[in-house]
């Protein structure tokens, strides 16, 4: 795991630690009886296909485990700021489709652009982040396009 900040919400943080959770002392037990089971019954595919999860458990495990213990948390309570930051809400207008749309600004962890969370690492996050309602910034993707900030909360 990398030596950059996971942003999480507090709520994302819950989750995240939920799943660690449930892989430590739920999951990884039941892959043991599985692999107990497999040796027992001598089955080599059932024996390999109980070694290829455990190993994606323990994988995702200490991928938790990286980012729980290197999070910061987002403010996400309105604090008055006048410019685009983690944690803030957003309203921008494509210039192109004139077609406005709501985000908030997430980690990448908690991103989910359908329901309104916009991931800190995009091209749009980081066109828009530290920029002022009113600002027009240009997306700087294989295909640039332009949006204006419409609304900072």
């Amino acid at each position: 795991m990398s030596e950059s900040k996971i942003y999480v919400t507090e709520e994302g943080l819950k989750k995240l630690q939920d799943e660690y959770e449930n892989l430590v002392h739920v999951v990884r037990e039941e892959v043991k009886s599985e692999l107990k089971e497999a040796r027992a019954l001598g089955d080599l595919s059932d024996y390999d296909a109980a070694r290829e999860r455990q190993a994606q458990v323990e994988a995702r495990i200490t991928e938790l485990e990286g980012m729980i213990n290197n999070h910061e948390i987002i403010n996400t309570k309105k604090n008055g700021s006048k410019t685009v930051r983690i944690g803030g809400t957003v309203t921008i207008e494509f210039l192109d489709t004139k077609q406005e749309a709501t985000y908030t600004i997430v980690g990448s962890t908690e991103a989910d652009p359908i329901n309104g969370k916009l991931s800190n690492e995009s091209p749009l996050a980081q066109a828009i982040l530290d920029k002022k309602a009113g600002v027009t910034v240009t997306v700087n993707v294989k295909k640039p396009y332009k949006v204006i900030i419409v609304n900072v909360k």
